[in-house]
């Protein structure tokens, strides 16, 4: 909050701080326009083209060339999966974080005839409520920080 900064004599200049919101505003919505693209021929994970030059390239698997979906286990203690394909020896991650999971898993299942009885998702839902929770509780920490910090402001502008 470059405004507060000013406000508080903070040793970083607001105009600082005004950059690093802009930049961190732009390194968020580049990781959010990762698209998931599931059709006939196979799976591509992409990125638009003003980001792709600079950002992840992403990648696309025909069903016919994916063998196998191995499990590799997180620092966090959660399993997370990766194809394998037929082509060459790389690993490409299984998107788990989308909208219709089960039914990507389902598609895979049967595109591809690998089990995917035990694949999960990395987060379930109420994980996520958790994270809405304290993210609403942050904003009215935010929202009162402000809000008090003007009324000093006007007080000792008068």
């Amino acid at each position: 909050m470059p405004f507060l900064a000013d406000f508080t004599d903070a040793a970083i200049p607001p105009s600082l701080l005004a950059i690093g919101l802009v930049i961190g505003f732009g390194l968020l919505y580049t990781a959010l326009t990762e698209r998931v693209t599931v059709d006939e021929q196979g799976i591509q994970v992409s990125y638009p083209r003003w980001i792709s030059w600079l950002w992840r390239r992403g990648w696309s698997l025909q069903w016919s060339d994916i063998t196998a979906l191995k499990p590799r286990s997180t620092g966090q203690g959660g399993i997370v999966y990766y194809f394998l394909g037929k082509s060459s020896d790389k690993a490409y991650l299984l998107p788990m974080r989308i909208v219709g999971f089960a039914q990507l898993v389902r598609t895979v299942q049967e595109k591809t005839g690998i089990d995917t009885r035990d694949v999960k998702p990395l987060a379930q839902p109420w994980m996520y409520l958790i994270l809405l929770v304290f993210t609403l509780m942050l904003l009215a920490i935010d929202a009162w920080t402000i809000t008090t910090a003007l009324g000093q402001m006007g007080g000792q502008i008068g």
